[in-house]
């Protein structure tokens, strides 16, 4: 990506909720029959139902990236594709559960970290990817290409694709945020490639002969298929773990339940700071500011609709107490949603039109796509009444961050940030 990366520079100022904290003494033990316990249960079982079906789907990505690297055609890498958009699905409901818990938010980096410099990784279309940068001495190093790196004065052995390499020599080397080497969009890129269509229609356009041995494009393809198969193997263990932090007696369920009613401070974190400043702010403001097609969550393959939508989806479970599995089973019960309806039911009902507002205006962004304008043509320049859908998806977001707000007043609750962004709070700032 060449005119990018903005956003790693930019400082996401927080907005700050001043509550009186009222010190209620409500035991924390999910055992105990309150309903701030059962609550807290009900989060945690859709978090792990969740991260469970984001592992299932993992397990069936690998298993059609398998098929595509024995027998390579049109038919494989269009499954291994459809395995990958299918496995976004669950995954991105699971967002909402990022910010409120420290262990998730520690461990997200390793799965949809974006952007990124896929120069590190494999070819790049040299018009549209410059062959350095200023900033990150392995923008360019395709990894793919060659058997041994420099960095940081350094000498990196890639002689050999293994999951070492990748997880702890490449991925954020030097700290840096845009070396992506594991996770969803690694995968993305090496399903589809770069989209070399700017503003205009169309996804990456990766041929499935970039993992042929017999008949190889863009050379060094049992390269390129050993780095696929190794990243897909470590999303899967990457999600086995989380998906176990959030089991019975998992760290990160023993850690919300060990809070009590406090615990609900971690679930309205987490709804608010993913409405407003990272899925209004970073992933569609920042983008829609600069007009730039690579500043779209899923840039290669054009997935970037359904991304945003199921992230709203995930805000609305876990208001609402209600998630609906891959299988179609539904994991339901105490909720947020009931809390606030019995004691401020104006506010929950604020809330629900808010919510509903939100899932229509970013239908209207899946809509679009399926009717053939995809989320980058609809942030480009010049295209006023594409900027308009998303702009109206953006407002939807912040109204219904206020409503949250107003939540945490209702239910007396300490003092609790949001994730915060330039792009919303100080949009001049993006331009500096």
């Amino acid at each position: 990506m060449n005119i990018k990366n903005l956003s790693h520079f930019l400082l996401c100022p927080f907005i700050v909720i001043l509550i009186f904290s009222f010190g209620l003494n409500i035991s924390s033990s999910p055992r105990a029959n309150n309903s701030y316990s059962a609550i807290l249960k009900t989060y945690a079982d859709i978090a792990h139902a969740s991260y469970e079906d984001s592992l299932f789907s993992a397990i069936t990505l690998h298993s059609k990236i398998s098929d595509l690297v024995a027998s390579p055609s049109s038919k494989s890498l269009s499954a291994a594709r459809r395995a990958w958009k299918n496995s976004r699905v669950p995954y991105q409901q699971t967002e909402v559960f990022r910010f409120g818990n420290a262990i998730v938010d520690d461990w997200e980096g390793r799965v949809n970290s974006w952007p990124l410099d896929e120069g590190l990784i494999d070819y790049t279309d040299p018009t549209l990817y410059s062959s350095g940068s200023d900033q990150n001495g392995l923008y360019g190093a395709n990894v793919i290409a060659n058997r041994s790196l420099l960095f940081n004065g350094k000498k990196i052995d890639a002689s050999v694709i293994t999951k070492q390499l990748l997880r702890e020599h490449l991925h954020e080397a030097g700290g840096i945020e845009a070396n992506v080497a594991i996770g969803y969009h690694a995968i993305e890129f090496l399903l589809w490639g770069q989209d070399l269509n700017g503003s205009g229609p169309g996804a990456g356009r990766r041929p499935y002969t970039d993992y042929s041995i017999s008949a190889c494009t863009g050379a060094n393809c049992d390269r390129r298929a050993a780095y696929l198969l190794t990243a897909a193997s470590i999303l899967v263990e990457d999600l086995r773990e989380m998906t176990s932090a959030w089991s019975q007696g998992g760290p990160v369920r023993e850690a919300i339940y060990s809070k009590g009613r406090l615990g609900l401070t971690n679930i309205i974190t987490g709804m608010g700071s993913l409405s407003y400043g990272e899925l209004a702010g970073e992933r569609m403001k920042l983008g829609l500011l600069l007009h730039d097609p690579e500043e779209e969550h899923d840039c290669f393959s054009d997935n970037t609709h359904n991304s945003h939508y199921y992230n709203a989806m995930g805000i609305r479970n876990v208001y609402l107490g209600r998630y609906t599995r891959n299988d179609g089973g539904v994991i339901e019960g105490a909720s947020l949603a009931s809390l606030i309806k019995d004691t401020a039911p104006a506010l929950h009902t604020e809330m629900i039109k808010h919510l509903d507002k939100t899932m229509d205006a970013m239908g209207d962004i899946v809509r679009s796509a399926e009717n053939g304008t995809s989320y980058d043509q609809l942030i480009g320049e010049g295209n006023a009444s594409g900027n308009a859908i998303v702009q109206a998806a953006i407002d939807a977001l912040a109204a219904q961050t206020r409503i949250i707000e107003k939540m945490t007043a209702s239910l007396r609750l300490s003092r609790i940030k949001f994730e915060g962004s330039d792009s919303l709070d100080e949009p001049v700032a993006v331009f500096k």
